[in-house]
């Protein structure tokens, strides 16, 4: 601890200098109506800082993340502007392969207004972002509003290329929350975070998208703190209200930039909630407590774990996080990309095999044996081959134990305190150890982090990483707090628990789309058992299962990863197509199906390798 806490020592003077000349501290937050806890911020954009892609366009959206003039100092247009690109890059396949721009999809220019604020929900110790993006040829006639939740724990724009690219260009308003998460990290050593522009701020001088209680003693290993991990709230059990104030948060806003046409309402405003990954589940769970807010839910490879049924994303990415690198050394995966380096195994996935045989989890002898009985156990719960390959990559870029570390805080409400199982958060310098932040790294997390370390600069404190298999000992740890629950994995248990998802509104509309190669949220684990079961109970969704299309579309671009899928994303507008068409033109929805289609292969994506539905 003590190498820690010296790479840190210069932390209270830094902070006395930043101090200097403060302007008086804001007033305490007060909950307005519909949540808010700020005044809500407008602003126009046209031109080449329009809604959609901050005037990047398809082309710029391809290229090289936009740079900032002043590294230490961005302004607040280069700020958002990044931070949509990186949304952008995070979510679509943008490669000259991919077929985006010219298969499906377009980013065209769209100009209107922002409108954006905190808000909290009751029972919250932090806010979260809200933001309307208002088209300026919105359709006054058909008045259309689409609400939709950040995918992963992404920032405010996280579902822009999804929601926004639907919504924008057909003059619907689109609604965003980030849903308790975001990337609006806090900076313990300087004790600054995210103001509402982007900008980072000192607490004290504005309000901020998360900071802790001056009060409350920080964990000297959470130098940089994420407020998915750190807010000690559950955001997760949350996600539904989330999207029902961000859809109470737009009506608001109409209000303000369309006096004339006021006042919006549920009654006279069509509203369709629709996110991917965990704003997909965002959106059904909003469908539980919908009492006429939302004319349909489209839910696009959705984290959800349904009332009977499924398995909690918890339990089967601490899991695979054990197992799957093991497995993954298997004969039938020898042509999976990630799964080989130069064509030899990872020498780390042939040493997490030898671990498991040496903790008793394996018994079998060499290292082929032990990736056949590791994959048995594997399949034994669930996993089939195909949710295999769609994991390689999940468990190449350590997703899983990602992914893990930041939902047991999350789950435990350990807020700032020490993470479960010794984990901490800070800046990692390239040698991957903590390091205090620069003024530049802290500068660009709000645009370029996705919510969930490691990344931007921002990297998992691992204090039990001392053994040849150095990710063996948290991940055991952080697994054991699902199967052998000790105090800490008691209060983790309930906080899942609190996940589990209601039945949605009887007689609401409702489209999931899913692909059957998704490794990282799969099919058979969360929207295959929920629509069971929600079929079981008298609705009635529509649901798209997508053969050879997995959970990251981005990573479509990763050479050779491509070849063997195609992206969800065409799916998922022909989706929101066909509900604009029931929602507005009274067509009936259609019945489930399986889409087939065929891998991409090493060249151009072709429109009739997606399968036989409609394209936008």
């Amino acid at each position: 601890m003590k190498s820690i806490i010296a790479r840190f020592a210069l932390a209270p003077a830094i902070l006395a200098l930043a101090a200097c000349g403060h302007s008086p501290t804001v007033p305490e937050k007060q909950i307005m109506s519909d949540g808010l806890i700020s005044d809500i911020r407008s602003s126009a954009h046209q031109g080449g800082n329009d809604l959609l892609s901050a005037g990047l366009g398809l082309e710029g959206l391809r290229g090289g993340a936009p740079a900032f003039a002043d590294p230490a100092n961005p302004t607040v247009p280069e700020l958002r502007r990044r931070a949509i690109y990186s949304s952008w890059r995070g979510i679509a396949d943008l490669g000259p392969l991919g077929g985006y721009g010219e298969v499906y999809g377009a980013v065209p220019r769209v100009g209107g207004r922002e409108f954006t604020a905190f808000a909290q929900l009751d029972g919250a110790t932090q806010p979260h972002r809200v933001l309307l993006q208002l088209p300026d040829d919105f359709d006054r006639d058909k008045r259309c509003l689409v609400v939709s939740a950040s995918s992963g724990s992404r920032g405010i724009y996280g579902a822009i290329a999804f929601a926004g690219a639907w919504g924008l260009p057909r003059g619907c308003a689109v609604a965003y929350t980030d849903k308790g998460a975001g990337s609006g990290y806090f900076d313990v050593a300087t004790a600054s975070g995210v103001s509402l522009d982007g900008a980072r701020a000192v607490r004290g001088d504005a309000q901020l998208e998360f900071a802790p209680d001056p009060d409350e003693s920080v964990s000297e290993l959470n130098q940089v703190l994420v407020k998915h991990a750190h807010s000690g709230d559950n955001p997760e059990a949350d996600w539904g209200r989330h999207v029902v104030q961000a859809a109470r948060f737009a009506l608001r806003a109409l209000d303000q930039a369309l006096p004339d046409q006021a006042p919006f309402t549920p009654d006279n405003t069509r509203i369709i909630a629709a996110g991917v990954s965990n704003g997909g589940g965002a959106v059904l769970r909003a469908a539980e407590i919908d009492e006429g807010m939302f004319d349909g839910v489209v839910a696009i490879e959705p984290n959800i774990w349904a009332g009977e049924g499924g398995r909690a994303l918890y339990d089967y990415a601490t899991e695979a996080a054990l197992f799957a690198p093991c497995a993954l050394l298997d004969r039938r995966f020898d042509n999976v990309s990630f799964a080989r380096i130069n064509a030899a195994h990872p020498p780390a996935w042939v040493t997490r095999c030898q671990t498991l045989q040496d903790a008793g989890l394996l018994s079998a002898g060499d290292t082929g044996a032990l990736a056949a009985e590791s994959l048995l156990r594997l399949q034994a719960n669930g996993w089939t081959n195909d949710l295999l390959v769609g994991a390689a990559t999940t468990t190449a870029l350590d997703l899983w134990r990602a992914v893990s570390v930041t939902y047991a805080a999350a789950y435990a409400r350990t807020g700032v305190a020490e993470m479960p199982c010794g984990f901490g958060i800070a800046a990692m310098d390239a040698g991957n150890l903590p390091h205090p932040p620069t003024a530049i790294e802290a500068a660009a997390w709000w645009s370029d982090a996705s919510g969930i370390p490691p990344g931007a600069g921002v990297g998992i404190v691992d204090t039990l990483a001392l053994a040849a298999d150095r990710s063996w000992p948290g991940t055991r740890c952080l697994a054991q707090l699902w199967s052998d629950p000790d105090a800490r994995g008691s209060a983790l248990h309930v906080s899942v628990q609190e996940t589990r998802a209601s039945l949605p509104r009887e007689d609401l509309p409702i489209f999931i789309v899913h692909g059957e190669d998704d490794g990282l949220i799969p099919i058979a684990f969360s929207s295959g058992p929920y629509v069971k079961w929600i079929e079981a109970n008298g609705r009635r969704p529509s649901f798209w299962r997508v053969a050879n299309a997995q959970h990251f579309d981005a990573f479509l671009a990763f050479p050779g990863f491509g070849d063997s899928h195609v992206p969800l994303l065409p799916h998922a507008y022909a989706a929101m197509d066909r509900m604009w068409a029931h929602v507005f033109a009274q067509e009936s929805l259609p019945g489930s199906a399986s889409i087939a289609t065929t891998p991409r292969g090493n060249g151009p994506l072709d429109a009739d390798q997606l399968g036989e539905f409609p394209l936008r």
